[in-house]
């Protein structure tokens, strides 16, 4: 009788233990804060910082979160599942070390920027193709399917530069929480 009371006891113990560390990693990681569309969720990790803070001094400031450009539009089921695939993808390369020296845009993710970016400028998209002639020679090889967007409009939002020294006052940008 005595050895099924330490089980019961033992398993109960390790059973509040278990959830207690969950509860203590939930909130030590933020992990609730990706659940929301606020564009601060994104500098929880540093290495998201000068893109944050390029973000915040473009025009896209005024007119998109990061979910507007980054996550299928809707906000639907499939914003939750690229969502979650990108995280489980983050969380890998941070925990293993494998992120490199400066954050790169997974094929998927490149899809749905260029699809937001057609998106949301489909008005002067639709003018360009009109007058492709005279703007933008979409004819020429290197003009191709895979040409995105910011292939030309390299400083948008993000700029060229994205490292320490590229944004000012960019190691602050945790203060503006």
């Amino acid at each position: 009788m005595k050895n099924s009371n330490f089980a019961t006891i033992a398993a109960t113990l390790t059973a509040i233990i278990a959830v207690g560390m969950l509860i203590y990693l939930v909130n030590i990681s933020r992990a609730m804060s990706y659940l929301s569309d606020d564009p601060k969720a994104c500098i929880n990790c540093h290495v998201m910082n000068s893109q944050y803070a390029t973000w915040r001094h473009s025009a896209h400031f005024r007119y998109a979160k990061c979910i507007d450009c980054h996550l299928p539009a809707g906000h639907g089921l499939e914003t939750y599942m690229a969502k979650a695939s990108d995280g489980l993808h983050h969380a890998e390369a941070f925990t293993f070390n494998k992120f490199g020296q400066r954050m790169v845009i997974s094929e998927a993710g490149k899809k749905r920027v260029q699809a937001n970016c057609i998106r949301c400028h489909a008005a002067v998209v639709e003018k360009l193709i009109a007058n492709r002639d005279r703007f933008h020679d979409f004819a020429n090889p290197q003009a191709s399917a895979d040409t995105y967007c910011w292939d030309c409009h390299r400083d948008t939002p993000h700029g060229r530069s994205r490292n320490l020294a590229s944004v000012p006052y960019n190691l602050d940008v945790r203060e503006l929480k």
